[in-house]
């Protein structure tokens, strides 16, 4: 792969123009492209093969004209202190509510408060139940502003009035956190390659990337639905990866520079050896993320998929177009000190000094390294999963105004009710049946109330309402679908009638369930893809386990630290928490895939430049000093430039996108400096020379990579402690045919 990485580079140096061009006209190609086809994405969730949504289908079709099976929105009232609803003003206010909810655009169904009991025995505070013909992924606009605009009018009249349900959420990214992401990154840059022009590079090379991973999702919201948090994801990898692939590249080649080769052979030997290292980190990002597809759950799917788009998308970018516009930099970007002032500068820096405290003390640095990340990861045994619901929305917004009005004055469960779907097609007598139903639903521990069955036209199917004592997200509530789940075959051998419970809370239950039953067969498959990947890179057996060992503990340790901000409620103000709570149920499985492709990333970048030293014939201590001094300073400013760009995400009111942010931000800073820039070097220096073994009947089966480009006829003078490089015979035939 060197050999060929290394010829595409230099074809690109020397056409840098026509390639240039040609990314230029792709770009906007893919943008013209989304401009003119895509379509509104959508906030849908669904989870295949479950019963909630199951269920949901059945309402959908016996039921059309009430919307059981579309957004809802809860529109709660409460009179001035001192007064009820009852009195002739209130009553009025609210009626005329209920007539302005009935017009609104997209509404199914308003039910009055008045006549469905909907109001507390004090009388003061009611619920207006609102459906819509829709779901809330097409929810329009225009219906939702309608919707605020009448809850207004309450407010106008002299009632308090606030508004939550699906069909008032909507998904935010935050341009302020994605703008600041950005900032950050450009400072480091500049730090780091200390240079504009080199700064520059990487972020062009990113901002293409993003423009082409939106574009395509963008067109192909035209052929399918996706939902709009997936290019959120995409975005935030575009930023993170492209800039970071890009900033590797760009080192090297400056490295290249110093050791005095001219820009061309330079741009070569850079795509040879870091370039080679990023289609690698690449390629366990995109395993990663594709193999969130096992897990059956479509949003995941679509996440996956576009954010491994935008990660191929970068890796081509990096050694294709940047080659190109290195062309057009040449000198300019590095003044070309002479070699061995280079090699002096990496091995009096920083990360020299450091690894060399790392390896001359390595068994301690492991052990108190380890037992921290341990340490973080102890809140763990406390995860809680669920999905964020109108509590989780800030304090100030009206959901979370309507939650805490609806649980002060009517009980946690009100917010979060289930329906129950009672089929009865093959039951003697329907209507004894739906008794039956609410008799032996009513009987169960943690339910309040449960509302008479109402039939669809032909007879055969009913919805029952359960109001149950504890909120939506308590372990009492997910106890209670349990329990009448189990009593359905009970009602079905007495009558013949089965029910099914659906429902928002149910759904979240059933997605947390489905989470939890996909984790082991993900991580089996993203482990063993990549453990294979690895091998392949590294000839090794030692490389790749701790590689993954390394990844375990620093995602134990995000987990940790996730559950203590959002789940115990740790610097919650500090993020701008607005309610503690389970975590979110998709956020183990989507940590996993994404930062064991970025931690993969920081090994395969770290290690193989070690792996270089090695191969070119120093020690395995000294090989680990050298390769880490070269790479720590680019991978600790790859490292902060990630965190910036997630945390960045963080200042997104939105509380899923906050916490994937921030859970990123947590698992790259962790994953970056304590695993792959301390254990990892005391680990290799423990190892020494093992940390390279690899059996022979392995090493024929695995294909060659050659990502330290010995191929393309590296050579070490040794004694005179200085590196020089050179073509192989079979290259420079090679590069006679190219110029031919």
């Amino acid at each position: 792969m060197a050999s060929l990485l290394y010829r595409l580079g230099r074809i690109a140096y020397r056409r840098r123009r026509l390639v240039v061009i040609a990314w230029v006209a792709f770009g906007a190609a893919m943008v013209f492209g989304a401009l003119a086809l895509a379509q509104p994405t959508v906030n849908s969730f669904s989870v295949p093969g479950t019963e909630s949504q199951q269920a949901l289908g059945v309402l959908g079709q016996q039921f059309p004209a009430l919307g059981a099976a579309g957004a809802s929105a809860r529109v709660v009232v409460q009179a001035t202190a001192g007064q009820t609803l009852t009195t002739p003003e209130n009553q009025a206010a609210v009626e005329s509510l209920i007539a302005k909810l009935k017009s609104a655009p997209q509404v199914a169904a308003v039910l009055d408060p008045f006549k469905v009991g909907a109001v507390n025995p004090t009388g003061t505070t009611a619920y207006i139940q609102v459906s819509y013909s829709v779901s809330a992924s097409y929810v329009s606009g225009d219906a939702r502003t309608a919707l605020l605009d009448i809850v207004a009018t309450g407010r106008d009249a002299g009632l308090t009035a606030e508004v939550g349900g699906t069909a008032v959420h909507t998904t935010t990214i935050g341009e302020i956190g994605e703008a600041v992401g950005v900032l950050v990154a450009a400072v480091v840059l500049v730090l780091a390659l200390g240079s504009l022009v080199a700064a520059g590079l990487p972020l062009v090379a990113a901002l293409l990337g993003i423009a082409i991973g939106l574009s395509a999702i963008g067109i192909t919201t035209h052929f399918v639905e996706l939902a709009s948090v997936t290019s959120t994801l995409a975005l935030m990898l575009g930023l993170a990866v492209a800039i970071d692939y890009s900033l590797f590249i760009v080192s090297r080649y400056r490295h290249e520079l110093a050791t005095g080769r001219d820009p061309e052979d330079a741009i070569g030997h850079a795509i040879a050896t870091a370039g080679s290292a990023v289609v690698f980190a690449g390629a366990t990002v995109v395993i990663a993320l594709t193999a969130l597809a096992v897990v059956g759950i479509p949003l995941l799917t679509q996440m996956g998929l576009a954010g491994a788009f935008t990660v191929a998308a970068s890796v081509l970018i990096a050694i294709t177009l940047l080659p190109a516009l290195l062309g057009f930099a040449g000198h300019r970007l590095y003044p070309a000190p002479s070699v061995g002032d280079t090699e002096a500068g990496a091995e009096s820096g920083f990360g020299a000094r450091w690894a060399h405290f790392v390896t001359k003390r390595p068994v301690p640095v492991v052990v108190v390294a380890v037992l921290g990340l341990v340490v973080l990861a102890t809140p763990v045994v406390g995860l809680r999963l669920g999905l964020p619901d109108d509590s989780s929305a800030p304090a100030s917004s009206t959901q979370h105004k309507a939650y805490d009005l609806l649980a002060d004055n009517f009980g946690s469960g009100v917010n979060g009710p289930l329906l129950i779907v009672l089929d009865a097609s093959k039951a003697k007598d329907q209507q004894a049946a739906a008794t039956a139903a609410a008799a032996a639903i009513g009987k169960l521990p943690d339910v309040v109330v449960v509302t008479p069955a109402t039939f669809n036209p032909a007879g055969t199917t009913a919805i029952l309402q359960v109001i149950p004592a504890s909120g939506p997200q308590s372990a009492a509530t997910e106890a209670l679908v349990a329990a009448i789940r189990a009593a359905s075959p009970g009602l079905a051998s007495s009558t013949g009638a089965t029910m099914a419970v659906t429902g928002q809370t149910a759904l979240n239950i059933d997605t947390t369930a489905r989470m939890r039953d996909a984790f082991a067969p993900y991580l089996l498959v993203v482990v063993g893809l990549a453990l294979l990947l690895l091998a392949i890179v590294f000839r090794s057996i030692l490389v790749p386990i701790k590689a993954a060992v390394g990844f375990i503990l620093s995602v134990g340790a995000t987990f940790g630290v996730v559950v203590a901000v959002f789940q115990w409620g740790w610097l919650a103000n500090v993020i701008g928490v607005a309610q503690t709570g389970p975590v979110i149920s998709l956020l183990p499985i989507l940590l996993i895939g994404i930062v064991f492709g970025l931690g993969m990333d920081y090994e395969v970048f770290l290690v193989t430049r070690m792996r270089e030293e090695h191969t070119l014939g120093a020690e395995p201590r000294a090989a680990v000093v050298t390769g880490f001094a070269h790479g720590a300073r680019v991978v600790g400013a790859a490292a902060i430039i990630m965190v910036a760009v997630f945390g960045g995400f963080v200042l997104s009111p939105d509380p899923t996108i906050k916490s994937v942010g921030f859970a990123l931000a947590t698992a790259v800073f962790l994953d970056a400096f304590v695993v792959r820039m301390t254990i990892v070097p005391a680990v290799m220096a423990i190892a020494g020379g093992t940390a390279w073994w690899l059996p022979g009947w392995l090493d024929r089966l695995l294909p060659k990579a050659d990502v330290e480009a010995i191929g393309i006829g590296r050579s070490v003078e040794v004694g005179a402690g200085s590196v020089a490089g050179q073509l192989a015979p079979e290259a420079v035939a090679a590069e006679k045919t190219d110029r031919q």
